[in-house]
């Protein structure tokens, strides 16, 4: 068979949709190219929706393929674009602002997956209140020496004191060896309040895991454990969504999974080219994430013990404006004003 032509043109949720270059090969190990990516969108397009459609979402784009230039688009061009292109105006902690593009239908994924889009950042708010975080991420990183059994024990964890405050955890693999756990909270809270209510969790999980869990911001100080990365939901902090691709040579999809395969599941088994017959055949594990958003008062009420107990808030990450109440940003090893033993 001849090389296909250079471009192609489909119609997606009633627009036109062109693919440009197909054959480009975007994961060189594997052989996958643009139009594997592509078609590899609309194969999961029911599961990508559900978790992009109407956030703002930041794209990861390697116009070249993996391996070459690659930079992440917060912005959507004024000029360039389809007139169907959505966008949502967020603002980042500097107080710019940007319009990110915000996909209301799969066509808008379509598009930006023709445009070198291989990872998808959504933000955790809809367009209707960008302010406020409808969406609760629990980012489970395995530090060196931890792998992603620790993380799916850890996650396994707080399952646990999930359900003892009566909240539903939705799990996924990160695409690497982490585990992500998202809540669907009601958004009445500020991005800060909401980040306060991360701590105040991942404080609870360590206090009853502390040789598996740790919440300690420098590196230096988290040992062989599971990190509780609660800055994940600092403004502007985004991850790589639930179905999708992740920027590595194996072509790994960030997967969701049910409770009771997740202890035993291998995440590189979740690929490009294996995860389109999963959704087909097993259906969405998240399919019901919107149906019982949660209140986060008692995680709030927990940080308020916390904090009358002298445990306030926790650093922010180092591009971050400096907050009211924030510790100071010193590595612990180089803090002079730090007592010593």
């Amino acid at each position: 068979m001849g090389a296909r032509a250079t471009a192609e043109e489909f119609e997606i949720a009633g627009h036109t949709v062109r693919l440009s270059s197909p054959d480009r090969v975007i994961f060189p190990e594997r052989g996958f190219t643009k139009a594997d990516v592509f078609g590899y969108y609309l194969a999961v397009g029911e599961g990508i929706m559900r978790a992009l459609k109407d956030r703002p979402t930041t794209l990861q784009r390697f116009p070249e393929g993996i391996g070459g230039e690659m930079f992440f688009q917060k912005r959507v061009p004024a000029r360039g674009v389809p007139p169907w292109v959505a966008t949502a105006e967020i603002a980042f902690p500097s107080g710019r602002k940007a319009a990110e593009l915000c996909p209301v239908d799969l066509a808008h994924v379509a598009w930006a997956a023709q445009m070198g889009t291989v990872v998808f950042h959504p933000w955790p708010v809809r367009a209707a209140d960008v302010d406020r975080p409808d969406e609760l991420r629990i980012d489970l990183d395995p530090q060196p020496g931890t792998d992603f059994a620790d993380a799916a024990t850890a996650a396994g964890e707080l399952r646990g004191l999930l359900d003892e405050l009566g909240a539903t955890g939705w799990p996924k693999t990160s695409g690497g060896r982490g585990v992500h756990v998202y809540l669907r909270i009601h958004p009445r809270w500020t991005f800060v309040e909401v980040r306060r209510a991360t701590i105040a969790l991942a404080r609870e999980l360590e206090r009853r895991r502390p040789e598996l869990v740790t919440t300690a911001w420098w590196k230096e100080e988290r040992g062989r454990r599971v990190f509780v990365d609660y800055n994940q939901m600092a403004r502007d902090r985004t991850i790589a969504c639930a179905w999708s691709l992740r920027a590595n040579a194996r072509a790994t999809v960030s997967t969701p999974v049910d409770w009771a395969e997740l202890p035993d599941v291998d995440p590189d088994d979740f690929h490009l080219g294996s995860v389109p017959a999963r959704l087909a055949e097993r259906g969405d594990p998240h399919a019901g994430i919107d149906d019982t958003p949660w209140d986060i008062t008692p995680l709030l009420e927990w940080a308020e013990r916390d904090a009358a107990a002298g445990q306030g808030d926790l650093p922010y990450p180092p591009d971050h404006p400096k907050m009211p109440g924030e510790p100071k940003r010193v590595q612990p090893s180089k803090d002079r004003d730090r007592p010593r033993d």
